[in-house]
């Protein structure tokens, strides 16, 4: 059933999901090289025009022989299929030297993934860097190609993209926007923040057990809910678990170095246990379930019960099997019944 498009490794916002035809390392290598070839032979700032083979090839290849053909600064880039092309490499092409990114569709085109990557790559590299093109005309294509205007200078110093979808799209970024600005992302975007509204989070903790890319951890020594969002897929299970519905999704990309550091979202002081002194739990929840259970509820309604929820565990179970009405106590086990005492009854029989 899959045609081979490669929309779903464009979308991937983990990199689960790979497209080896080519693999996305050959693509960024492709891009790097076609733009230092181009410096090297004395050019500034060259484009880049992305097209297929089918479509893409034919419109160049009729432009060029019965049109004007392409501009001197366009470099064509054919790939096996346009919706594979996401925004990690179109910023890639951007910050490897490359002034502006046109993607020519065809009409067979699978539109979806393109519909969500070219915003994204919009917000990430600035207005007038990433077009589409929709044409069926070679002379159409010469002309949009000849009468661009404002193009923006190309990036300034020129990166290598290595690593990860992940990585490569945060370091264009960086490399298009100097400085720790934060970009503002459409919805639905693999990068962003989580904000935890410390009033309503108990630190329950249970985003953290549920979080896929380890994006939200937790501090075995105390209290506390931590962050790093470079590892944020932006998935939503937090903020769909959270019992308390205190967590909210921003997408957004943050340049600055604390993006790829865990920071504190919320903490609090643990509680003492009574008996042993060990920590456990939250000091303001425990004080809580004690102001609404003390003396409130059949199980809590003398003293002795109310302080076993100030109890760590093991004290608590101490407790509950040491009090007057041990519910783990029963009557007095029977004697072990033998093989002699069932003979003995056959005999009297």
């Amino acid at each position: 059933v899959c045609a081979g498009c490669g929309a779903c490794a464009a979308r991937c916002p983990s990199g689960a999901i790979t497209y080896d035809a080519p693999s996305p390392d050959v693509t960024f290598r492709r891009i790097q090289t076609l733009a230092s070839a181009y410096r090297k032979a004395g050019g500034s700032a060259p484009r880049l025009l992305v097209c297929d083979h089918d479509h893409g090839g034919q419109m160049i290849s009729l432009a060029a022989r019965h049109g004007r053909g392409l501009p001197a600064d366009v470099i064509p880039l054919e790939v096996e299929a346009l919706s594979g092309f996401g925004h990690a490499e179109i910023l890639a092409a951007l910050a490897s030297g490359f002034a502006e990114v046109a993607i020519l569709v065809s009409p067979r085109t699978e539109r979806d993934a393109l519909d969500q990557e070219i915003p994204l790559a919009r917000a990430m590299a600035g207005a007038g860097r990433v077009s589409l093109l929709d044409l069926s005309d070679p002379d159409a294509l010469c002309d949009a190609l000849y009468d661009a205007d404002d193009i923006p200078a190309p990036c300034a110093d020129p990166i290598l993209p290595m690593g990860s979808r992940r990585q490569v799209a945060r370091l264009a970024a960086r490399a298009l926007t100097p400085g720790d600005a934060v970009l503002p992302l459409p919805e639905a975007s693999p990068y962003g923040a989580v904000l935890v509204n410390t009033d309503s989070c108990t630190l329950c903790l249970s985003c953290v057990s549920l979080c896929p890319s380890g994006a939200l951890l937790d501090n075995p020594d105390m209290p506390q809910l931590r962050f790093q969002e470079d590892a944020c897929l932006q998935c939503g299970i937090c903020a769909t678990i959270c019992p308390e519905q205190a967590i909210t999704l921003e997408p957004r990309m943050n340049l600055a170095d604390s993006a790829l550091t865990q920071v504190v979202l919320n903490e609090e002081e643990p509680f003492a246990c009574i008996e042993c002194g060990a920590l456990f739990g939250v000091k303001s929840t425990v004080e809580k379930v004690v102001e609404k259970l003390a003396g409130k509820h059949a199980m809590f309604a003398s003293s002795d019960t109310a302080r076993m929820i100030q109890m760590c565990d093991k004290c608590r179970i101490n407790a509950q099997y040491h009090s007057t009405n041990n519910p783990f106590a029963g009557a007095e086990r029977p004697a072990v019944r033998t093989t002699e005492d069932y003979l003995s009854k056959r005999k009297d029989h």
